[in-house]
């Protein structure tokens, strides 16, 4: 076993007890508690002291060093084997063994956060054309032949208006398949929205995308209240967005496995490519915080930094 093989420093019994409290009161899953363990066993293999009373924040901020210089660990990896050592300290001062934890002041490096794919503007287009597109290329194929209802092109004229009011006002999904024909004002060109936690908002259409609505809308018949309906003239589902979104995007020859929450980041992201205030889009967007939107800033200055380094003469 492997407890045998480990020289665990004194009290042993306290890494016992630990466990059996993640296991026991906290519920924890045998994975996590796997984890810590291995997370106490790591430090107690490299750190020099008998008891764990002994460890001190020198000792850890050591231990942070061999695991991020010496083993080249990321951020992510580190910040979980210190989750480990902090859950164990933090229980041996609840249990009185301890009057303070020595991880208390000790920083840890923070992840790196991934920046939002994006497309790029000639994608954009090629993306937003693909619906009428294919429904070109599909009525040349089918002349001939009868068309059935899964064929009709009020569909592709439905899909284009989605894709266009994706990209034209960066709403989610949800927010999309949630809206009403009369929550678009087509004269001033804008929308009401419903975001997170039953937050109203009035995002801006373009033209396109009013455009391309009132061609769908044309296309079907009657009045129906939802704003984009299915072949079964119900509301149009947030699923049937996400499967006509991987069509297109294998149409256009892009990247299938990205989502339609793609085109919100690219819409945030172009906007400010194209001189928008942070702030306007935070607004647009529907963020509470505008921490959230400041990603976008971020993936915009990368952006013109590389554009930067590959066009400036002495840029390198």
């Amino acid at each position: 076993m492997e407890a045998e093989k480990i020289s665990w420093p004194e009290p042993r019994a306290w890494v016992a007890s630990f466990l059996r409290f993640l296991t026991d009161e906290r519920g924890y899953s045998t994975r996590t508690v796997r984890n810590y363990r291995h997370a106490l066993a790591e430090f107690s293999r490299r750190a020099n002291i008998q008891r764990w009373t002994d460890a001190e924040t020198d000792d850890f901020r050591a231990y942070l060093y061999d695991l991020s210089v010496r083993q080249g660990l990321g951020a992510s990896t580190i910040r979980l084997q210190f989750s480990g050592l902090r859950s164990f300290y933090r229980y041996l001062v609840k249990q009185r063994h301890l009057d303070a934890s020595p991880l208390g002041d000790l920083s840890l490096p923070s992840p790196r956060k991934q920046l939002p794919r994006i497309f790029n503007e000639a994608q954009i287009h090629a993306f937003l054309e693909a619906p009428l597109s294919m429904l070109r290329d599909k009525q040349r194929k089918d002349a001939p032949r009868k068309r059935g209802r899964s064929l009709a092109a009020w569909q592709y004229w439905r899909d284009a208006a989605v894709l266009e009011f994706l990209y034209s006002t960066g709403i989610r999904i949800q927010e999309l398949v949630g809206m009403d024909h009369d929550d678009i004002d087509r004269r001033s060109l804008a929308v009401r929205v419903m975001g997170k936690g039953g937050k109203e908002r009035i995002v801006i259409l373009g033209e396109p995308a009013v455009e391309a609505y009132e061609r769908y809308r044309a296309a079907i018949a009657g009045c129906p209240v939802p704003a984009f309906i299915s072949t079964a003239d119900r509301r149009l589902t947030a699923r049937a967005v996400q499967q006509r979104f991987k069509v297109y995007l294998a149409y256009a020859g892009l990247d299938s496995s990205l989502s339609p929450h793609k085109l919100r980041h690219s819409f945030a992201t172009h906007m400010l490519d194209h001189g928008a205030d942070l702030r306007n889009v935070q607004e647009l967007l529907g963020h509470a915080h505008l921490s959230t939107t400041q990603i976008y800033a971020q993936l915009t200055a990368e952006r013109m930094r590389k554009s930067y380094d590959q066009a400036h003469p002495t840029a390198r």
